[in-house]
Parts: structure tokens; sequence; C-alpha cells
């Protein structure tokens, strides 16, 4: 999931021909790669042993439904739920936050290495539709109604600000966070400027601007 590490533990014939020290890694090769040492700076080439990738199952979660795919992943590579990455199926390229981590024996953990992962749990997170629970300006708390926007998952809302989409016209009030959201200070958010963005989102909670127009009427 991750790039591969710039810098690696191997012997340095200059100044530790015995024990491993830290290489940058200048040139990597498929056979021998051209590294220079952190101690002395000596150049030389070698060998990197790489660990063979292994394939897990993900379980992918999108606008209420779901599909399986599989990804692929050093066994040792520490993953953990919150964190995302790029997932490529046969339709589509997605980006997916990891929700759980499903371990043998039924096993859940919130963090664990891959090779001990049997099944990610996941939600795509790149485009996302957002629920809205729109309230009548006029008291009028029996006609209130849930709406569903697509965005963006990068896409902000603010608490206070005025948003329009098609037909639908809202000020935000509030807004309450998904349980894998991060760096956040409350949830919900309901201050003046507070803002999250739409993958991080479980509801906005907001006012009516479409009816003001004809309440009157």
């Amino acid at each position: 999931m991750s790039e591969t590490a710039e810098r690696v533990a191997v012997t340095c014939p200059s100044c530790s021909p015995d024990v491993e020290t830290v290489h940058e890694v200048l040139k990597d090769g498929s056979g021998q790669s051209t590294v220079r040492c952190t101690e002395c700076g000596h150049v030389h080439k070698t060998t990197i042993e790489t660990e063979a990738d292994v394939e897990r199952d993900v379980v992918v979660s999108q606008d209420g439904e779901s599909f399986t795919a599989t990804v692929e992943a050093p066994p040792s590579e520490t993953v953990a739920v919150g964190e995302e990455f790029v997932l490529e199926t046969p339709e589509a390229i997605m980006v997916v936050r990891i929700t759980d981590l499903q371990l043998g024996d039924e096993k859940r953990a919130e963090r664990a290495e891959v090779e001990d992962v049997e099944t990610f749990w996941t939600r795509a997170v790149d485009n996302v539709r957002v629920n809205v629970t729109v309230n009548p300006t006029d008291g009028r708390r029996d006609d209130s109604r849930s709406v569903k926007i697509s965005v963006p998952g990068d896409e902000e809302f603010a608490v206070g600000e005025t948003y329009e989409f098609g037909d639908e016209e809202f000020t935000v009030k509030s807004i309450a966070l998904r349980d894998d959201a991060h760096g956040y200070d409350f949830n919900p958010l309901g201050e003046a400027g507070d803002e999250a963005v739409a993958k991080d989102i479980k509801r906005l909670y907001a006012d009516d601007e479409t009816s003001s127009a004809w309440s009157a009427w």
C-alpha cells in the first residue's frame, strides 16, 4: 500500500562490514541497488531483500451497497482503522478508508500487521453521499425532510454557511461526524465556522432556505 522505503538497513563494506547500518537508496535496481551509507557516506551496490506481497480481501461500502475486491500489500506493513489507500478494481480506481480490520477467528482490531488481517472493511471516500436533515424556518417541524447530496469526499461544509444543490438550498446549523473521523475537537460540530470534509460527515442539520421565497403564501 505504501511506496518503497527510501532507507534500508544493510552492511557497509567501508565502515561496518559485519553490522547493518542505515543506508539511503540512490537507485533501486531489479538485482542490485545503489545505496549510500548514512554513517560514512560510502556508495556501493547491494542486494535488498524485499517481502513478497500478500493478497487480502477488501469489502467496500459505497452508497448503501457493498462489494468485495482484493488488495496486495507487504505482510509486515502495519495498517490501522481510519487510514486510506487506493484500491484498484476491474471497474474503477477509488480511494477507500479502513473502518474495521477482521483477523482470524472473527477477531476485530483497530491496528494490525497485514499478515494477520483476513479482511479489510472499508468505505469509499473519494465520492460520497451526504445525508442532510432540512428543517423549515417557520417552526413547522413536521415538515422536516431528509435529502442526500452527492459530492467529492474532500468537499468542505461549514456551520453557518449556505449551500445550493439543484433545487435544494440550506444553511448548515450543525455537523454530525462519522465514528472514523479524526482530527476534530467535538462531535457534533455546532459553532459558526466549524467545518468538516464530506467523507467525515454522518449528517448535516440545516435550515431550509428554499421555502423562504414562498412561505408567506
